[in-house]
């Protein structure tokens, strides 16, 4: 069974774009077509129907439009449609000719609780090819005017825009075909003024080549203005006297197509759009700048409802579910990695590349990265060293794994045995090395790395870093100890994806040696193998049985960086996206985990060394997130508190 979402409180609602069957200057038979699809929606708890332009008359009405009967006969078809709206929680945008002073206008009335909120006129009239709309309207005037139409007063003009009172983030803007396809369309200002979804009621005609241009026309917009687009096609009914109708609708948001028809399918689009999360982005983006001159804002009211999300909410966010994305995905990081790392070996003169190799995910990352790295310089892979720095808790399975993986990619490699130098260092601050508290781990990370340091500095070298933007989101790392480095190239990436890449890299590199190791190392338990081995040799310290599974924490942290949702929404997500495989106690035992470490270690990240960016989140103090070490975090916890299981 799906869960339900407490949509309105988390910022969604469910839009459809529809292209009822109707018949050309039939306004009664439309209205009831467009009467049933009203009902139906609502039956399905869609809070926003948007029809195809002039969807009452039909849009090739030609000279009818002047003729007194239609347009009488559209006025009746709207009373009817707004009698039938009264007790639907839902918004309807119907297309509708106005007749005011003496002109005609191609409007778009939208519709609630029985109420005409107000019509919007089309601004740009087409008058090319098959086009001539100026013959019969004229363009619609900016600042709104009050009229009587369909038996109530209401507002007219292109400035207007429609507010949800318990929905602040819903805030609807109208623009009417061919207004998207001109050069600046009345959208952008909508949503510099505060829409943050548009409606587009469209009679666009199908020729070759026009529905990809109008799948590319509604994304780009959508991503441009920040906003949530739906596009409702004319189709089945239309006259065909010139030209067809293919009933091509759309939604989109943010730049990506949620839903559309395929063209001549009789479909309709249905998706659930988040705007909340466009709220955050336009916070976000600092070349987003407010301007609503001249726009007058009509209030609406809708209640509150719970759905079953449709769109998909994926469990590994950072990772593209589609094989080919998720292969391209992992390529472009590997060059991002190496092309940062070739340049800061060659800035530093460096004459090797240094690095810990545990035979685990990251450090094997890391050594790919390097050795493309090398390949970008034209030097020699035997120029990086991978030392090997076995203690208590190393296993004869990684230790071997990570010089297998070494002498396949034709690197340097070397072994230093730190246990004596642990065991000094134990006895200089006197600790107990049969209690093994945090003391005993940080001690081996710290002389790791002052190991590599050195090793380095004697060979005129240069210290790659290893760990992942997962393990510096939850402080999973030795503070001065793993945590430092020359050149962190994993900072950007990921645990969840650093998975998939290092598996792209067995999959693609053509070599049954290295591909088998890779393999091999994919299936070793995360661990920074800190505590001695058990007794039949195996890892004893797995990280995801101490932290949570990293699959939940990378999915927290991209809706936690990334669109800055709460603690609530975040986990009502997390219900979707897990519900067949976590109870809800265990998402939200993690959830409240994962805030408390990602307060509480931000000061190792405040001093991280250089990094690549490689996507849209990352840790870098000196980029994407910057926070005083000394925040609290009881606003958030909290906020988790307040969730009935």
């Amino acid at each position: 069974m799906k869960y339900s979402f407490p949509a309105f409180e988390n910022g969604f609602i469910r839009a459809a774009a529809v292209s009822p069957a109707l018949r050309v200057a039939d306004c009664a038979y439309n209205a009831e077509q467009i009467i049933d699809a009203m009902q139906a929606f609502a039956a399905e708890n869609v809070q926003l129907l948007c029809l195809p332009e002039l969807s009452l008359t039909g849009y090739t009405c030609s000279d009818l439009f002047l003729q007194t009967p239609l347009l009488r006969g559209a006025e009746k078809g709207l009373v009817n449609i707004l009698q039938a709206s009264k007790g639907l929680n839902l918004v309807t945008v119907v297309g509708v000719p106005v007749r005011h002073n003496s002109k005609l206008y191609n409007c778009a009335a939208v519709v609630c609780g029985g109420e005409l909120l107000g019509l919007v006129p089309k601004t740009y009239l087409p008058n090319y090819s098959e086009f001539y709309e100026q013959r019969h309207f004229v363009t619609g005037m900016r600042e709104a005017e009050c009229i009587e139409y369909a038996g109530q007063e209401t507002l007219m003009g292109t400035q207007l825009l429609f507010s949800c009172k318990q929905m602040p983030d819903f805030v609807l803007g109208i623009e009417v075909c061919e207004d998207l396809w001109a050069p600046v369309p009345p959208s952008c200002s909508h949503a510099l003024a505060g829409a943050t979804v548009i409606a587009n009621l469209s009679a666009s005609d199908e020729t070759i080549g026009k529905a990809a241009y109008r799948e590319q026309l509604v994304a780009g917009q959508s991503g441009r203005l920040l906003c949530a687009y739906l596009y409702a096609d004319a189709g089945h009914g239309e006259s065909t006297t010139d030209m067809t109708f293919a009933g091509h609708n759309l939604i989109a948001e943010n730049g990506v197509i949620l839903a559309q028809t395929a063209p001549f399918s009789g479909e309709e689009a249905i998706a659930e759009l988040d705007l909340g999360r466009m709220v955050q982005e336009r916070q976000h983006n600092t070349s987003f700048l407010p301007q609503n001159q001249g726009y007058t804002t009509v209030e609406f009211e809708l209640m509150p409802t719970e759905i079953c999300l449709s769109r998909t909410v994926s469990p590994t966010p950072f990772v593209p579910q589609d094989a080919t994305a998720r292969a391209e995905r992992c390529e472009l990081i590997l060059r991002i990695q190496a092309e940062g790392l070739a340049k800061r070996m060659e800035h530093t003169h460096a004459r090797c590349a240094v690095l810990g190799i545990s035979g685990g995910l990251d450090s094997c990352l890391a050594l790919l990265v390097a050795v493309r790295a090398c390949k970008v310089l034209d030097r020699d892979p035997k120029e990086i060293v991978a030392l090997t720095m076995p203690c208590f808790g190393t296993t004869r399975r990684t230790r071997s794994n990570a010089e297998i993986l070494c002498e396949a990619l034709g690197v340097s490699f070397a072994e230093i045995n730190i246990t004596d130098t642990v065991n000094q260092h134990f006895a200089d601050i006197g600790q107990d090395p049969s209690t093994y508290d945090v003391t005993f781990e940080n001690c081996q990370a710290r002389v790791r790395t002052l190991e590599l340091m050195d090793y380095a500095n004697k060979n005129g070298g240069f210290v790659i870093g290893t760990g992942d933007l997962s393990e510096l989101a939850l402080g999973w790392a030795t503070y001065n100890g793993d945590h430092m480095s020359m050149y962190g190239v994993n900072a950007g990436v990921p645990k969840t994806l650093v998975r998939h890449i290092v598996h792209y890299v067995a999959d693609t590199c053509g070599e049954e040696t290295l591909s088998r190791v890779l393999l091999d190392i994919l299936d070793t338990p995360v661990s920074p193998e800190l505590l001695p081995t058990a007794e039949d040799g195996t890892i004893a310290q797995q990280t995801e049985k101490l932290v949570g599974p990293y699959e939940l924490h990378d999915f927290y942290l991209y809706y936690v960086l990334r669109f800055g949702f709460g603690p609530v929404k975040i986990y009502h997500l997390a219900r979707t996206a897990f519900q067949d495989k976590y109870a809800p106690e265990i998402l939200l035992h993690w959830l409240k985990n994962f805030y408390r470490r990602f307060f509480a270690q931000q000061f190792k990240r405040s001093c991280l060394p250089d990094g690549p960016k490689v996507g849209s989140v990352t840790l870098s103090p000196r980029g994407d997130w910057r926070m005083p070490s000394d925040a609290c975090n009881a606003l958030w916890m909290a906020e988790l508190e307040q969730i009935v299981l």
